[in-house]
């Protein structure tokens, strides 16, 4: 892994912010959707955070098949790090800053286990309850 890539993702224009494993800044630089994608094909193996949010995981999932480690940081660990006002570029700025903090972040696997033990978790207390009316028949 050779550098650090935070994306504030957005309907159609993405602010890309890059730092090397050092802290020094690379980029910083806004990308449509369309080039996106071709940007980060050609980046080196990279760590790709981004904020959690709807379309994070399909954006996880497409830049994990070009081999870099991709992970999501809930929005409420972002905002403390953000300087100045609300914007794109202030954003993809606090979501690098945040993933220097340990266990910022969550990968695309971690949030597929979490998602499987919360569905057991629901199909468990509705068998309960299924259970549980079946007794009180007489």
């Amino acid at each position: 892994m050779e550098q650090i890539i935070g994306i504030d993702l957005a309907k159609r224009v993405f602010q890309v912010h890059i730092v090397s494993l050092q802290g020094e800044k690379k980029a910083n630089k806004m990308l449509t959707r369309e080039k996106l994608k071709a940007f980060i094909a050609q980046q080196p193996s990279s760590r790709i955070v981004m904020e959690a949010c709807g379309s994070a995981t399909y954006w996880a999932r497409q830049f994990g098949q070009y081999g870099h480690e991709v992970k999501q940081i809930s929005p409420q660990y972002v905002a403390p790090f953000r300087m100045g006002s609300k914007n794109d570029k202030n954003d993809a700025i606090a979501i690098v800053e945040a993933d220097s903090r340990p266990g910022a972040g969550k990968s695309v696997e971690q949030q597929d286990i979490q998602c499987l033990h919360r569905v057991r978790q629901r199909l468990m207390k509705n068998r309960t309850a299924l259970i549980n009316l079946g007794c009180n028949e007489p």
